[in-house]
């Protein structure tokens, strides 16, 4: 394979940026048979879903989930040799809260799947169960549109949601899948994710839980297939100048390219292509926090995931069950909130307490680091305009979790705009 490096072949194009989907369009260049040449200023792969050493620890810099509608993301690890069967863990959809609510999808064909998950929901009463099941077959007989894009509180509203249901159950499936609180997110992006997970085929609504770091799972084996395939990924590669010559695009001293995919962060953009800067300067932003609590290895969660009813903490994670990290737990905080308020120490301490109303004899954590994200996604709010790939700049093409896409800011929607931005050029 070391020997392929050094050949030239196809056209000569750049990506800069080596989350999942920047490395989603190089893999998909070079697999096309053309010479692809990634710049990432750091010295790990994956952007904003990363690896991230803590006190000896190999975790993440967030915790994420993937759920089985994420075809493009399953596709890409076989494609690159990395099997998800090996490094993720499947599991049927499971929301408890303990003590307060438990849904969980049987194994049944769809749609009986998911009516039986909502008909079976452990911690709502009849009436409750019966208003969610209308609410699925509402989405289902408009083929999930929802005309004009309005809020999903407002939306839920619209459907007499009954209040505890909305607590339990459509609120933080909002906040997990949009990163946006409910009285401000998109009740037409959430529709999409419902119709592919819980409206899909029965693994589609599969949870896939990483066992592995996140540039484990992609981003690292999409940079052997990448080096593989004649190409390279340059870590550690700050671009600092970007402009289009008559014989193609420059970076810094390197070039020239045909095509370049840019795959930063939006609120990078204006620092590299000033006339892109329109494009986003309307975003607005949501944070992620993740605690990390190191205890004995003998502490563990009843479940691999749990949510918190009423809490600061939305999600815990066991890492012990799902990457042999035995006592870690790692608590998620999704969009803005009035943690955000609180003092570092004592948000993790109130975490901690938190975990012990679920782990009986809680021992105190040996150690406890905390990661924010201030801005992790973009705000997913309604009729929010995303800009395509094409920038209109020739040669010059956009991916992200950002980019026009049914998804919110998702590890798929990440994917699927790398894979978006290769196909554009493969067709220019």
């Amino acid at each position: 394979m070391a020997g392929r490096k050094n050949l030239v072949y196809g056209l000569k194009l750049a990506v800069i940026g080596a989350g999942y989907a920047g490395m989603a369009a190089a893999v998909e260049l070079a697999a096309a048979g053309h010479q692809v040449e990634v710049f990432e200023a750091s010295r790990t792969l994956g952007g904003r879903a990363r690896a991230a050493k803590i006190d000896g620890f190999d975790v993440d810099n967030g915790q994420h989930i993937l759920v089985g509608a994420y075809t493009e993301t399953l596709r890409l690890m076989r494609a690159v040799g990395a099997d998800p069967d090996a490094l993720l863990k499947r599991t049927p959809l499971r929301f408890e809260f303990p003590g307060e609510f438990l849904m969980s999808a049987p194994r049944l064909p769809a749609p009986l799947h998911s009516a039986f998950a909502l008909l079976l929901a452990r911690g709502l009463d009849w009436g409750e169960k019966w208003a969610a099941i209308r609410l699925m077959r509402s989405l289902q007989a408009c083929r999930f549109r929802i005309e004009p894009d309005i809020t999903v509180t407002k939306w839920l509203d619209s459907m007499q949601t009954p209040s505890r249901q909305r607590r339990l159950l459509w609120e933080p499936l909002c906040i997990a899948a949009l990163n946006t609180p409910a009285d401000r997110a998109s009740a037409q992006v959430l529709a999409n994710v419902l119709r592919d997970s819980l409206g899909g085929a029965r693994a589609a609504s599969d949870m896939l839980l990483p066992q592995v770091n996140l540039s484990a799972l992609f981003p690292d084996p999409a940079a052997k297939f990448v080096a593989g395939h004649g190409g390279a990924v340059d870590r550690g590669h700050r671009v600092n100048a970007l402009r289009r010559e008559t014989d193609g695009w420059r970076i810094d001293e390197s070039g020239p390219y045909a095509h370049v995919v840019l795959a930063v962060a939006p609120y990078h953009l204006a620092a590299l292509v000033p006339e892109l800067a329109p494009k986003v300067e309307h975003f607005d932003w949501e944070p992620i926090v993740t605690s990390y609590l190191r205890y004995p290895p003998a502490v563990r969660l009843p479940q691999p995931m749990l949510g918190v009813d009423a809490g600061l903490a939305q999600w815990l994670f066991d890492r012990g069950a799902l990457c042999g990290q035995h006592g870690l737990i790692a608590a998620v905080i999704s969009a803005r909130g009035r943690h955000l308020d609180l003092p570092t120490t004592e948000l993790e301490q109130r975490i901690h307490e938190e975990i012990g109303r679920i782990v009986p004899d809680l021992p105190a954590p040996l150690a406890v680091q905390t990661i924010t994200e201030k801005r992790a996604t973009f705000a997913c709010i309604p009729a929010l305009q995303r800009p395509g790939a094409a920038t209109g700049l020739p040669g010059l093409w956009l991916a992200g979790d950002y980019v026009a896409s049914d998804y919110p800011a998702t590890l798929e929607a990440a994917v699927r705009s790398g894979v978006a931005a290769a196909r554009a050029v493969l067709a220019a």
